[in-house]
């Protein structure tokens, strides 16, 4: 007996490294279809037990302990009924629950918690479906959706800060102010607090322009725009412009992203990209317009490149501009030396915001999540989702959960899917199976339209394993041809911690979510916690 159990030991250890082998080097092995174990043919996890029986690992046992606390953690959360003193906005920009759910599995792979990783947002105690439609389209874009969870009012595709009596392209129209909406930037500041933006793209893109801008049509980010359109620029100002020299964009106290051509005129040469130079044709340099005004407000700071963020006095800076582009910023795995994180730009941003003892709001987009998705570039855009994950995880460490309300959510989803039976444990970037009708391997994640799109040789599917797939930018398959995918239109989910976070359950329209804030912060008009709390 004495023999037995050592014995016993080795073969279950023997046991647990095949059952590893098998797990993480399965894609190895898809030809030979009698040893690819996908859905009902992959081994559980094994455990030597007490009785020296082997047991699966995630047994009943497990599971009803795993639950049970689960259930006490539920039971424990108790609303917070005071009100915001802040406020931080995530939006994961074409982020759906297929990218949510394969980015938390890559960060699970990543750090051997596998399917039970969890995100940052995961731990906020409140959540919601969100609808995302528009006023003209069932499937809306980044413009429309701005104006909605940004202003608490709908309005057409491709147009922001207007509501539906503006139509795209509509120069007159987007000037006439009871077509105009308020966002909830000018709510803030209407209450002496402060705002700024953070975002991965152009600072001019359309979803932080939903914090301060009115157009009518997303593209006209510079006068030049404008021009190229046949517009004229006396009558329709520029978001640029809009930024700088219009409330509530000049008095936003961070600004960071990229898209510094939007911001300088032709002829001025881009810091850092050679050949480059501005794309206005007015003239004008918004950077140094900026400098000038913010200076006259208190003590301003302009920065282009990672290594000045991160040496940056925020205790001494009051205004604080970063354009670390001349167009959108990199992927985080291009590793550009002049582009700071995400995480970095929300601790410089925070740094900076939370001086103003009125409070603040904060707009952090993770904008490349879409971008890499409309490319169907599905590894880039799951390392920006973790990407994202530590900037939201930063604004979680830095703030305080009975003062500060954080929502993070998506402006719509994209057309990524997660099929096959994958084995527990493997890379969701991966094999899932090989097709039971033309024998030929596919992956887990495919897009349902864009640029991933192959054309069939002879009745034959492209094989993904011959295609270098593991290639970060590599292009996963798409059923529909198109340059870039499209957006999908199913609701997408929000979640909130903190003051009044329990306002989101249930299902809302993403219109709701700016009425929502305005209530639990006491801002702008519509219901007001305060003024409720005086009634009581």
């Amino acid at each position: 007996m004495r023999f037995f159990i050592p014995l016993l030991l080795l073969v279950a250890a023997a046991l647990a490294r095949n059952i590893d082998d098998e797990v993480h080097h399965k894609q190895n092995r898809f030809k030979d279809r009698d040893h690819l174990h996908i859905g009902a043919d992959a081994p559980p996890m094994m455990k030597l037990a007490a009785d020296g029986q082997l047991r699966a690992v995630e047994d009943s046992e497990y599971w009803n302990e795993k639950c049970q606390q689960e259930l006490k953690d539920q039971l424990a959360v108790t609303p917070i009924v005071s009100q915001a003193k802040n406020v931080i906005f995530f939006l994961a920009d074409g982020t759906g629950v297929a990218t949510l759910t394969a980015a938390r599995l890559l960060k699970g792979l990543r750090t051997g918690m596998y399917e039970q990783e969890r995100m940052a947002w995961d731990l906020f105690p409140y959540s919601s479906l969100i609808k995302t439609y528009n006023t003209n389209n069932q499937v809306t874009d980044s413009a429309a959706s701005a104006t909605a969870y940004l202003n608490g009012v709908k309005g057409n595709q491709a147009t922001i800060g207007v509501d539906a009596n503006v139509q795209r392209g509509d120069c007159q129209a987007m000037n006439v102010p009871e077509y105009r909406t308020q966002s909830l930037s000018k709510d803030f500041q209407d209450e002496n607090k402060s705002a700024g933006i953070v975002t991965m793209s152009r600072v001019t893109d359309a979803s932080p322009a939903g914090t301060y801008g009115h157009t009518a049509d997303r593209n006209w980010e510079s006068d030049s725009d404008i021009n190229d359109d046949g517009e004229d620029t006396e009558l329709c100002d520029d978001l640029a412009e809009q930024l700088v020299l219009n409330e509530p964009g000049s008095k936003f106290k961070v600004i960071l992203g990229g898209g510094r051509q939007k911001f300088l005129p032709e002829g001025v040469d881009d810091p850092e990209e050679e050949d480059q130079t501005g794309r206005r044709n007015d003239g004008k340099n918004l950077i140094d317009a900026w400098l000038e005004g913010s200076s006259s407000m208190g003590n301003a700071t302009y920065v282009w490149h990672k290594d000045d963020l991160l040496s940056f006095d925020a205790a001494s800076t009051n205004y604080l501009l970063g354009l670390f582009d001349y167009k959108d910023m990199s992927y985080a795995i291009d590793e550009d030396a002049s582009n700071p994180s995400l995480e970095e730009m929300t601790r410089a941003a925070i740094a900076v915001l939370q001086k103003d003892s009125n409070g603040y709001f904060l707009f952090v987009e993770g904008a490349l999540i879409d971008k890499a998705n409309h490319d169907n570039e599905a590894s880039s855009a799951l390392e920006e989702a973790v990407e994202f994950d530590k900037a939201v995880a930063a604004a979680v460490e830095m703030t305080d959960e009975s003062d500060t309300l954080i929502i993070v959510t998506a402006d719509h989803s994209q057309p990524m899917t997660i099929n096959g039976y994958p084995a527990l444990h493997s890379d969701i970037r991966g094999v899932a199976g090989v097709s039971d009708v033309d024998d030929i391997p596919y992956l887990a994640l495919i897009y349902t339209s864009g640029p991933g799109y192959r054309e069939q040789t002879d009745g034959v599917r492209p094989d993904p394993t011959e295609e270098g797939y593991e290639d970060p930018h590599y292009v996963f398959a798409a059923a529909v041809p198109r340059e870039a995918s499209t957006h999908n239109g199913e609701d997408v989910i929000l979640y909130a911690r903190g003051p009044h976070a329990h306002l989101f359950t249930g299902n809302h329209e993403n219109a709701y979510i700016t009425h929502a804030i305005r209530y639990a912060a006491c801002v702008g008009d519509g219901l007001n916690f305060c003024d409720e709390k005086v009634k009581v």
